[in-house]
C-alpha cells in the first residue's frame, strides 16, 4: 500500500475512505498467524518442559549424564540422575509436554507451509516484505507507520520465515527416532542427533528473542490499533 496516498492533504474524502477500507493484511495472513501464535505459545511452554528434563546439551551423537557436557543451563532438573547445582528435583512433566510439544509443531509446520504457498502465489514477501535499494535510508528506519514495515524489519521477518523456521523444523525433526531412520542424511548432515539438540536450542532462543522484540514493537508502535489490524485486517 502507497503510505503517501494515505495522507496526501488533497485527496477528496471518499477516496481516502475507500483507501483506508483496504485490508491491511489478508484473511490468510491473519489466521495463519495467528494459529502460528498459538502454536509457537504451546512449544514454547512445553519446550521449557523437555528442557528442565535435561538442562545439558552435548554435541555430536550421543550423550548422558556421564557425559561431560557442551554446556548446561544452570537451572534445577525434573530427573534425580541428571546432575545440576541444586540437590531438588522439579516435578517430572515430560511426558505430556513431548506429546503436546510434537503436536504443536505439526500445526506450525502445515500453518507454515499453507503462509508461504500463500504468500509465493499472491506475490506477498515480494511486495510487502523484500525492500527495495531504495528504502535503505536514514529516515525509512524511523518510519513508524501502521501500513508498512521498514527495511530492516522486513529482513528480519523473511529471516524468521525463510532461515529459523526452516532451521527449528529441521533440527526439531532431526531428533524424531522416526525420522532419524527415515532420512539418516538430516541427521548426520548436523553432526549427529545431540548437535541436532543444540542447534535445536540456539534456534528456539533466536525465535523467543524476536518473539520478544516483536511484541514490544507491537506494543510501542500503537497496540490497539496493530491488534486490530492483524484482527480484523482493517486500521
Amino acid at each position: 500500500m502507497d503510505t503517501k496516498a494515505c495522507y496526501a492533504p488533497d485527496m477528496p474524502v471518499g477516496a481516502a475512505t475507500q483507501q483506508r477500507q483496504i485490508p491491511r493484511h489478508s484473511a490468510v495472513v491473519r489466521v495463519t498467524h495467528w494459529i502460528t501464535a498459538a502454536a509457537f505459545l504451546a512449544l514454547l511452554v512445553t519446550g521449557i518442559e523437555i528442557l528442565i528434563s535435561h538442562p545439558r546439551f552435548y554435541w555430536g551423537e550421543t550423550g548422558n549424564s556421564l557425559t561431560t557436557p557442551l554446556f548446561q543451563i544452570p537451572i534445577p532438573s525434573s530427573r534425580d540422575l541428571v546432575p545440576t547445582r541444586f540437590d531438588y528435583v522439579l516435578p517430572d512433566q515430560n511426558g505430556w509436554s513431548r506429546y503436546l510439544h510434537f503436536q504443536a509443531a505439526w500445526a506450525a509446520v502445515l500453518t507454515g507451509l499453507i503462509y508461504a504457498a500463500a504468500g509465493l502465489w499472491s506475490g506477498h514477501f515480494r511486495k510487502n516484505l523484500l525492500p527495495a535499494s531504495t528504502e535503505w535510508t536514514w529516515r525509512t528506519f524511523h518510519h513508524a507507520d501502521i501500513h508498512t514495515y521498514n527495511p530492516l524489519q522486513r529482513v528480519t521477518y523473511l529471516t524468521v520465515i525463510f532461515v529459523l523456521f526452516p532451521l527449528a523444523i529441521w533440527t526439531g525433526l532431526a531428533l524424531s527416532p522416526a525420522f532419524d531412520s527415515a532420512v539418516p542424511a538430516a541427521v548426520t548432515s548436523l553432526a549427529g542427533r545431540q548437535s541436532a539438540r543444540t542447534l535445536h536450542f540456539f534456534v528456539s532462543m533466536s525465535l523467543l528473542i524476536f518473539f520478544a522484540v516483536h511484541i514490544a514493537m507491537v506494543a510501542l508502535t500503537g497496540f490497539r490499533r496493530r491488534m486490530r489490524a492483524m484482527t480484523t485486517g482493517r486500521v
